[in-house]
């Protein structure tokens, strides 16, 4: 059984990676998944949070993505995320800024409701993830 797969993150704007990956750990909209090599067909809705890829030579790197869909075949991970963006580019200070303009809205609708509440778990799942990083020493 091969040791990798191969890994392709893409948005509508980019691809922002392909490459051999050793695990892949990515949020789907009902829970988190792991994918090893030689891991059996899939073809999942993606959620918002955390993708954390694991490479051959070492080391991981994650990214926070959201919205999409994610499928597995043939030892090769698709990730077709509306958004994604390295870890290493997120700023804290504007994540804050994001997370203080959604908590202070005050929805007049239904539909405004639900983004205010989409807004607000983005700002924190960010916040988590770049305080995480934070932690670990990644020098964010």
């Amino acid at each position: 059984m091969a040791r990798t797969f191969q890994c392709r993150l893409i948005t509508p704007d980019e691809r922002m990676l392909d490459e051999n990956v050793t695990y892949a750990q990515l949020p789907l909209w009902d829970g988190q998944a792991g994918v090893l090599p030689g891991r059996a067909p899939m073809l999942a809705k993606l959620g918002l949070g955390e993708l954390r890829l694991d490479f051959p030579q070492g080391g991981s790197r994650s990214y926070f993505v959201e919205a999409g869909f994610v499928q597995m075949v043939d030892n090769r991970l698709t990730v077709l995320a509306e958004q994604a963006q390295a870890v290493e580019s997120l700023s804290e200070q504007e994540i804050q800024a994001e997370l203080a303009e959604a908590q202070a809205r005050t929805p007049r609708t239904v539909e405004e409701a639900q983004q205010v509440a989409l807004d607000r778990r983005r700002a924190q799942a960010k916040l988590r993830l770049v305080q995480a990083f934070k932690a670990r020493g990644a020098g964010i």
